[in-house]
């Protein structure tokens, strides 16, 4: 589902409540926020600081692990597959920003880090990405966001409980 057909879909939901249920409604919501928000994410960090969403969220990954981190373990966590993950770090380390080395104990496992600059360049994104999303919900008060937080961690834990019940799956 693309972001226009997902935005039409919560306007229409929205327009006709009474033929949706309120779990539906409110997922389409959550969606069409995400799907909004990440698309100025996307560009800010392209215009900003010429880089990919997927490229800056790999950075995110390496600057909590000082050591480096193994390509699965990268690929696992991004939840993307290990060829994505090689592409992706191919075009870091072209660009200097990442390290790629044989892990120690395996040489057949590939072990990557952010370089110096790697890390600084990832610093200013960071910061700046901080901003950009204050901005971004800028229109909500202490108690609103505070509120929705709460909300989330309940659709969160309610998520993973119909998981644990099979319900997802």
């Amino acid at each position: 589902m693309d972001e226009a057909t997902t935005l039409d879909a919560e306007t229409k939901a929205a327009e006709r409540p009474r033929d949706h249920k309120d779990e539906l409604r409110a997922w389409l919501r959550l969606f069409s926020c995400k799907m909004l928000i990440e698309r100025e994410i996307r560009h800010r960090l392209r215009d900003n600081f010429s880089i990919t969403l997927p490229r800056f969220d790999l950075m995110a990954q390496l600057d909590k692990a000082p050591a480096g981190m193994r390509l699965g373990e990268l690929s696992q966590r991004l939840m993307v597959s290990n060829g994505n993950i090689t592409g992706l770090v191919d075009r870091l380390v072209s660009q200097g920003l990442l390290d790629r080395q044989a892990a120690p104990n395996d040489r057949r496992t590939q072990l990557v880090k952010l370089t110096a600059e790697g890390r600084r360049s990832f610093r200013a994104m960071a910061t700046a990405h901080e901003g950009w999303i204050a901005d971004i919900f800028a229109g909500l008060t202490p108690n609103e966001l505070d509120r929705l937080m709460r909300l989330l961690g309940k659709a969160k834990a309610s998520t993973r409980n119909a998981m644990t019940r099979g319900v997802t799956r």
